[in-house]
């Protein structure tokens, strides 16, 4: 497990793009047969990779969490955005599917992934924080999560917010997650662009192309830095942080939240002309 310790706004706007990239960028997530997790000292976030190919994989706790077992004092949301898998909670099986996302809440003990055809493998995207009850495990598809549509193809984004894991679909402790699809001829996610000091958040940026990037922008809203994101990179971004992006064409991305509240629309927006 990778530590990451947080962060200082008045520290980050004298950070250089290799410092930048050390403390919010999170690359080679999806290692064969490899359960890869990254802790962030922000909200205590955990972000997993989770590529079971020819070997199914259990989640451990390590030392790091001064656990029993995983999700002891945690809960966890994941989405698998691989081909078909499985995961095994307490001995019972829950297929899957590309897109298909699922929530565990506080208390389960034995966890397994595992992919259904090892030429298709499935990647299991997840993230996790600190609970402090405990809610049943909920799987929810693509077409069970709530879709809200927003922007436009003249504002250059037009996408839709599909809400996994909200208030509005089902409950947890704190996490909230989802994936957000951006339409043909949109490249900007989340503009005009918003702060929530009341929670941070991590994007996962997926569905792109070799040659695609996106320009991800952080840092105070008028000290904004920026992060060029590659396909299947993850950034975590503090509650002080601005986050949007824009990318080379459209793309996807799953976002991850955890903090002080679950109010999807809980934003300090900030104007376009206002940024710095």
């Amino acid at each position: 497990m990778e530590v990451r310790d947080a962060a200082n706004a008045k520290d980050v706007k004298y950070y250089t793009t290799d410092r930048l990239r050390e403390e919010f960028h999170i690359s080679g997530l999806f290692i064969k047969d490899n359960v890869k997790m990254v802790y962030s000292h922000i909200d205590r976030i955990i972000v997993l990779g989770i590529y079971p190919v020819d070997n199914e994989l259990s989640l451990e706790a390590g030392k790091e969490l001064a656990a029993d077992y995983f999700l002891q004092r945690r809960e966890l949301g994941c989405i698998n955005i691989g081909g078909k898998g499985e995961i095994v909670i307490d001995g019972e099986v829950y297929e899957m599917n590309p897109r298909d996302g699922i929530y565990v809440g506080r208390g389960h003990k034995d966890i397994v992934f595992r992919s259904v055809d090892p030429s298709c493998p499935a990647k299991f995207y997840a993230t996790s924080c600190p609970a402090h009850t405990e809610y049943p495990i909920r799987k929810i598809d693509i077409t069970k999560a709530r879709k809200v549509p927003c922007g436009s193809l003249e504002d250059c984004n037009k996408r839709v917010i599909n809400q996994y894991i909200h208030p509005e679909v089902m409950q947890s402790c704190q996490l909230s997650m989802g994936l957000t699809q951006l339409e043909v001829g949109s490249n900007w996610n989340t503009m005009p662009s918003h702060t929530h000091a009341r929670r941070m958040e991590v994007y996962f940026y997926l569905d792109m192309d070799e040659n695609d990037a996106v320009f991800h922008m952080m840092g105070e809203p008028n000290e904004t830095r920026h992060i060029i994101m590659h396909n299947e990179e993850a950034v975590i971004s503090p509650s002080w942080s601005i986050h949007s992006g824009v990318g080379t064409k459209n793309y996807s991305f799953i976002w991850a939240m955890c903090g002080e509240n679950q109010e999807f629309t809980d934003m300090d927006h900030i104007l376009t002309k206002d940024l710095r």
